[in-house]
């Protein structure tokens, strides 16, 4: 099944950007699809379905969509890190995992000061290899997208974690619901999304990583949830309305209607020039003439590097 594009414009910068006459709709029977994630090694694309407990598979080149993981633990978002590693926000185990080549999970983040995560949200890896996640309540405030459990925390906080560490460390504890993440192309600025808030902020970063301020890029009443950054630094976010493009300074480029609201967002394909979107119910993917950050520089993509074989699907 496709859809017509609907593109609006509304900054001149956008005039040469191009997209297919339609969106093409991959899968249609979710609940509330969310975590896309771009393999350009083993061409796929892992999506979770959230209160379905499952983690979904889509072959780019077959065009076929098979379950990854059932359980999942109600996985949330994730991403690949710069070996190809699967790097998974789980709300019902309220941790952060990586999945080895070998494919086994490791648990990299539990526990703050010694007391239980909320339920981690969307996850990124910088170009130092360190994991960044957001940590807001979603995934216990009922057990539709997790189970229903008191908060540990006093915080709804963004943490990195560092590999090694025991624990993660809290960057920023200032948010409502903080929930998408993505780095700016020089990594010198991390775009946090408070869903609950409308907003996305910019905090500016020293090179250990620590916060050295923050301020609110951009609000709109449409909402936002997963962001990401393409080659030119633009910020893509998803919205209730579909998906919305800004600079850097937050001024609004461009927006591409969707008919559900979208959760997250990925650019894939060979030149990493596919948007897939995941929105309430379905996968959808339009290509376009805007492409992802290369791999391997900072905001970009180590996944499409040659690597050992990607993780398999569980039993």
């Amino acid at each position: 099944m496709r859809i017509p594009t609907r593109v609006t414009v509304l900054d001149d910068r956008m005039r040469g950007i191009r997209t297919d006459a339609n969106l093409a709709v991959h899968y249609s029977a979710g609940r509330w699809l969310e975590g896309p994630s771009y393999s350009a090694q083993g061409r796929y694309l892992l999506f979770s379905d959230i209160p379905n407990d499952l983690t979904l598979r889509l072959d780019e080149m077959s065009g076929a969509v098979v379950v990854f993981d059932h359980p999942s633990h109600f996985a949330n978002g994730r991403t690949h890190d710069r070996v190809g590693r699967v790097v998974t926000c789980l709300h019902g185990e309220r941790s952060v995992v990586r999945r080895e080549h070998d494919g086994r999970d490791v648990v990299l983040a539990s526990t703050y000061q010694g007391r239980r995560l909320n339920s981690p949200n969307d996850v990124v890896v910088s170009a130092s290899e360190d994991v960044w996640f957001t940590d807001p309540t979603y995934g216990i405030v009922s057990d539709y997208e997790g189970h229903q459990a008191d908060a540990e925390q006093e915080s709804r906080g963004l943490y990195r974690w560092t590999e090694g560490a025991t624990e993660p460390v809290l960057v920023s504890g200032g948010f409502s619901q903080p929930n998408g993440l993505a780095f700016s192309l020089d990594e010198r600025e991390l775009y946090v999304v408070d869903s609950e808030r409308d907003s996305i902020s910019a905090l500016t970063l020293d090179d250990g990583g620590h916060l050295v301020a923050e301020r609110v890029l951009v609000a709109s009443p449409s909402g936002f949830d997963g962001i990401r950054i393409d080659a030119a630094g633009r910020i893509w976010a998803a919205t209730r309305e579909g998906v919305s493009c800004f600079d850097s300074d937050g001024h609004e480029l461009l927006r591409i209607a969707v008919p559900e609201p979208v959760s997250n967002l990925e650019f894939g394909g060979r030149a990493r020039n596919v948007l897939f979107m995941t929105a309430t119910s379905s996968l959808y993917s339009v290509r376009t003439s805007v492409r992802a950050p290369a791999a391997g520089r900072p905001g970009g993509a180590g996944a499409a590097q040659a690597l050992p074989a990607p993780p398999t699907p569980s039993a």
